[in-house]
């Protein structure tokens, strides 16, 4: 696991989730991202993404009211483009949660924080009661993969309790606040066994 406690995290407040593994895109335009994925790709650095609770993702002003969930996700940099002039285009992976302990902002509206990290997911085998969730999966990837599609980054960790529980909330219909209750649960088996439930309550899977 990465040491994310020194120095402070910086950090990314989003209208949404990254799970671990997670394939994250982002368009950047503000300077403070800009100056914050420069200085992650030049020290090969992660930065911190945490869910928003209420506030904006782009600054409106000084002051802002911004207010953020304190279990975040580290984003890795995989690449960046740049198509047009002072915008970013960059993917990222999520990799291991943390724990937001204290946070500031930098007058140019970057957020900092001290971070203590949260154990990764242990894997474990989902069961046979739970190999429906499995297949509707491997089913909706071979889906998105015919329309041109691919939200997720491979390899496919069909084995794996918690990247199939965090691959299908990625693409549910959930509200915010219950995928960020689910990410940072830390029972996978517990995380995919609620997936499941939704998925027959559905009728996603028989």
């Amino acid at each position: 696991m990465p040491d994310i406690s020194s120095p402070e995290l910086a950090l990314f407040p989003l209208q949404s989730v990254l799970f671990p593994g997670g394939l994250l895109q982002l368009k950047v335009f503000e300077v403070r991202y800009l100056d914050l994925i420069g200085t992650c790709l030049r020290e090969r650095r992660p930065f911190g993404v945490v869910s928003l609770l209420s506030g904006s993702e782009v600054r409106r002003g000084i002051g802002d009211a911004v207010q953020f969930e304190a279990i975040g996700t580290l984003a890795e940099l995989l690449d960046v483009d740049s198509h047009q002039p002072g915008i970013l285009q960059a993917r990222c992976r999520g990799t291991s949660r943390f724990k937001v302990i204290a946070s500031r902002q930098q007058a140019d509206g970057l957020w900092l924080a001290q971070t203590e990290p949260v154990v990764d997911d242990p894997v474990e085998t989902p069961g046979d009661t739970l190999q429906g969730a499995v297949q509707g999966l491997a089913m909706a990837i071979e889906s998105l993969a015919e329309q041109k599609a691919y939200p997720f980054l491979e390899p496919y960790r069909y084995h794996d309790a918690s990247w199939v529980a965090n691959r299908w909330c990625e693409i549910l219909p959930l509200p915010e606040s219950a995928k960020q209750q689910l990410m940072q649960m830390p029972e996978p088996m517990l995380r995919l066994e609620l997936v499941d439930d939704f998925l027959r309550s559905k009728g996603v899977v028989a």
